[in-house]
């Protein structure tokens, strides 16, 4: 009989989304007539920005054209996009990027995961606490973990609480780490970085030769001028730093799928014989052998972005995500109940009320008030009497929802 990897009895019962969604569904085919109002997944809901939907369309009506088809593209995504990536995301706020260095891929979800293929098993890896589920699960998957505790840790993992003592920002470890995943805007606490703040991270990095997972995928949430947008942005980043972007929760496309990450040409690790290698070109044989490349349609719509309509579009996007929640963070405020992030970010972190648990809170608001968010445990043992409330919704329900919330909760 062939044998499995067992690394995946390693994880723990489900994966939050898909454990939240089993509780829902069971709970609207038991009451078919309650009208569920859904903050929890972080999937938008406006439409697509005008811009990308008529360059696709556009796209679409070339494959149809024996002169303009295209069929496999580059592995890396095509030159005309990554290069607007570039001067646009990097080049413009000073950053020395190049589009050489920029690989187009279906999601910064899959990258943050894939990116372990290059990468040997016996790298002491760190992640905040709480944290984005995908890259604990992806590293339990890999083997890099151990086996996991009573308190849901896994032993092969260097964990560092973010809490309200520390501002919601990972302490500097005090010991050598070799692999570091940090997001900013945080999902799911909704802080922010400093230059000073990412500037210590890099100067730890380099002093221990480690290397950093940036997932930037919240950055044009940022309104604040003085607040870094990419990691790359701190003098010796590009030695220490791979970063990943997205365009689904700036330009909607968590359902069309496109991100790309960066590996500088600069960033090396080390192999077993001791010989220093170039990460960039690990990713690039990587990508080369096991991905086929993005669309062509789908690239075009993302280089839409960059188009002048497409920024202005997009940038009404982000600003009706972020008035969402704003209306959520101050009418919870309002109502008595401790509420962090939700400014420079999409989501709201709030303090479960009455000294519920996040999943016991989870339960009575979708059973009470009929309203879905993520319990914070699902995130770590540090979330747990902590909840995330998404911002991506219409404007109706998300009043509707703060409404049910806060009649019932209110302190």
């Amino acid at each position: 009989m062939a044998t499995i990897n067992d690394n995946y009895l390693k994880l723990k019962a489900g994966y939050l989304f898909p454990e939240i969604a089993r509780r829902v569904n069971a709970f609207a085919e038991a009451n078919p007539q309650a009208e569920i109002i859904k903050l929890g997944i972080g999937d938008v809901t406006e439409p697509l920005p005008e811009a990308c939907c008529q360059a696709m369309i556009k796209a679409v009506e070339e494959m149809s054209d024996r002169s303009t088809f295209k069929g496999y593209g580059p592995e890396q995504g095509y030159a005309w996009l990554r290069e607007k990536i570039a001067a646009s995301d990097f080049q413009g706020r000073g950053c020395e990027i190049d589009g050489s260095e920029i690989f187009v891929s279906d999601g910064a979800k899959c990258d943050t995961g894939n990116i372990l293929d290059i990468f040997g098993k016996n790298n002491t890896i760190a992640v905040t606490d709480p944290v984005y589920p995908v890259y604990v699960d992806t590293n339990v998957m890999a083997g890099h973990t151990g086996e996991v505790n009573n308190g849901g840790e896994y032993e092969g993992l260097v964990y560092i609480p973010i809490t309200e003592e520390n501002n919601f920002t990972a302490e500097i470890p005090s010991k050598k780490v070799d692999l570091i995943y940090l997001c900013f805007p945080n999902n799911p606490t909704g802080a922010v970085a400093s230059k000073e703040y990412l500037k210590a991270w890099v100067d730890y990095a380099k002093a221990n030769d480690s290397i950093i997972f940036f997932d930037a995928a919240y950055e044009a949430y940022i309104r604040d001028p003085e607040l870094p947008h990419s990691i790359y942005e701190i003098e010796g980043a590009k030695d220490c730093a791979i970063e990943f972007r997205s365009f689904s929760k700036n330009a909607g496309f968590t359902g069309t799928r496109c991100a790309y990450t960066v590996v500088p040409k600069t960033l090396k690790a080390t192999a077993s014989d001791g010989t220093e290698v170039e990460l960039h070109k690990l990713w690039n044989r990587r990508q080369s052998t096991k991905f086929n490349g993005v669309s062509y349609i789908v690239q075009r719509g993302a280089e839409a972005v960059y188009s002048e309509a497409g920024q202005a579009q997009v940038k009404k996007l982000i600003d009706f995500y972020l008035e969402n929640a704003k209306i959520i963070r101050e009418k919870l405020t309002a109502a008595g109940l401790s509420v962090y992030g939700g400014v420079h970010s999409p989501y709201i972190w709030l303090k479960t009320p009455q000294g519920l648990s996040s999943w016991d809170f989870f339960d009575k608001l979708l059973q009470t008030v009929n309203v879905v968010g993520t319990p914070g445990s699902g995130f770590g043992a540090a979330g747990e009497g902590y909840f995330r409330i998404s911002a991506f919704n219409s404007r109706e329900n998300v009043e509707e929802a703060t409404k049910r919330i806060t009649e019932k909760f209110k302190v």
